[in-house]
């Protein structure tokens, strides 16, 4: 059996060129069709991420992602590496998505409907930036504004391992 003809490698080149053209025309489709479900990138912490910040609520953060909606809102997305928790998100990861959905909402004049969080396992919630979400955050926000109420029970123990213990007012004597 000899070598294959020129026209048969010409052929054969073309095909993978061709096979190449296919793939990355299925890939730019699939970008742009998650593009209008999720809507346009705007942003994303890799090094240079966007700090949003709000000065009448002394609040600041780093969402991972911002994607423009096609009516030109701006949503939030929290990236988590771990899987979805079984029974869903837990109030710390809630809590973080709205207060982005505040400081979106601070920076860009325009409400965010919703914020996403994504686990590393696919599984995905919108957390919704509503009347309710805005007054459990707030709430929380008013809290660390007020003194310390001594609900905390030092010990040794905790305290000596405690990133904070040099500050704390309650920390156990000794510490």
């Amino acid at each position: 059996m000899g070598l294959p003809s020129l026209s048969v490698l010409v052929a054969l080149a073309l095909a993978l060129v061709g096979a190449g053209i296919a793939v990355g025309a299925a890939y730019g489709l699939a970008a742009r069709r998650r593009e209008r479900a999720e809507g346009e990138l705007v942003a994303i912490d890799a090094g240079e991420a966007v700090t949003l910040r709000s000065d009448r609520y002394r609040l600041s953060g780093r969402p991972d992602v911002l994607r423009r909606l096609p009516d030109g809102r701006v949503v939030p997305v929290e990236l988590k590496s771990r899987p979805a928790p079984p029974h869903g998100p837990p109030d710390s990861h809630r809590i973080q998505v709205a207060a982005y959905c505040l400081l979106v909402e601070e920076t860009t004049g325009r409400s965010p409907p919703y914020g996403l969080l994504r686990y590393g396992d696919g599984a995905e919630y919108r957390v919704p930036w509503d009347p309710d979400a805005r007054n459990e955050l707030l709430g929380i926000r008013a809290a660390l504004d007020r003194p310390y109420d001594g609900r905390a029970t030092p010990s040794r123990a905790k305290c000596a391992r405690c990133a904070w213990r040099r500050v704390c007012d309650a920390r156990a004597p000794g510490t």
